[in-house]
């Protein structure tokens, strides 16, 4: 969607979304997996465990060790999940938008109000996703694969031996995450879009170019922003509840303490490589792939919302 282009209603933003969503996960997903396991590892190699030394190293034993299908394990709760949730980013901050330029009473889209939709609409999505990224990191960490039969196993199992709340584990920090990131993102895109040379009308390839470029530099920023909260969350999530045992990672500005005292503060970058390189250029297609999608909707007559 350009700046200028009055959004759809929320179910087209919803299954436009949803779509984007699918297909940045289908195409980036063992980025994923390795990122969680190098961001789960301490400073000290543990005996009888895969150490990972780069996301290259950690690519090559998964292979080795453990099978080219386990870069996809626990890809259902992603899937489940992707679809609400890059629905919510795409939905909320479209209908954020509309709300703050209707409270601050500007007509279009200004540098400051893409930033603070963005956030909001990250806090918003934040709200849709703990449960999935709980599951998927608890059966992405191979220390733990062998609780779980997959993606229905470890949600009862992590009922039944935590209680319900425990799929809210990490909710704070997720919330962390998503805000930090969705304010990049859609803050970058709208200053690259304002930068970079206008398509001409019916120039479907210069859209797209501005699109996948704004979106992939919009990634990378929001995933230079949200990194470290996104290390603390990974502990978190992965640290069962225990009674009468402290957590070490509870809650997200600790977490962050710990790590850097622990390990330094390079940690909190932990598996920041797989991740950029998901995110860079998975932020550029969900950007195509979202617009495409709403571009679709408006020649089968879908109308802007008033």
């Amino acid at each position: 969607m350009t700046t200028d282009q009055k959004p759809l209603g929320f179910q087209y933003q919803f299954a436009a979304g949803a779509v984007a969503g699918v297909s940045e996960i289908l195409l980036m997903y063992p980025l994923d997996v390795v990122k969680t396991r190098v961001q789960l590892q301490g400073k000290v190699a543990i005996p009888g465990q895969d150490h990972y030394t780069s996301m290259m190293d950690c690519f090559r034993k998964i292979i080795k060790n453990e099978g080219a299908s386990r870069l996809y394990r626990g890809i259902g709760a992603p899937i489940m999940m992707e679809a609400p949730k890059r629905a919510t980013k795409f939905a909320a901050n479209d209908s954020w938008g509309i709300f703050y330029r209707g409270l601050f009473g500007v007509e279009k889209q200004t540098q400051p109000l893409a930033i603070l939709t963005g956030a909001t609409a990250g806090a918003t999505e934040s709200l849709v996703v703990v449960p999935f990224e709980l599951v998927k990191i608890r059966l992405q960490d191979k220390a733990s694969a062998g609780k779980y039969n997959g993606l229905i196993d470890c949600v009862t199992k992590t009922v039944k031996s935590e209680g319900p709340l425990a799929l809210y584990n990490g909710l704070e920090s997720t919330a962390w995450r998503h805000i930090l990131w969705n304010a990049g993102y859609f803050g970058c895109i709208f200053q690259i879009k304002s930068i970079l040379p206008k398509p001409e009308v019916g120039n479907k390839w210069q859209a797209t170019r501005n699109d996948l470029l704004s979106g992939a530099i919009g990634g990378t920023v929001g995933t230079i922003l949200n990194t470290p909260m996104d290390v603390a969350k990974t502990r978190i999530q992965n640290s069962p509840r225990i009674a009468g045992q402290a957590l070490k990672y509870n809650w997200a500005w600790p977490a962050l303490g710990t790590i850097m005292k622990e390990e330094g503060p390079a940690a909190l970058y932990k598996g920041f490589l797989p991740k950029v390189l998901r995110l860079g250029p998975g932020g550029g297609v969900l950007l195509v792939v979202y617009t495409n999608v709403m571009d679709w909707f408006r020649t089968m007559g879908a109308q802007p919302v008033a």
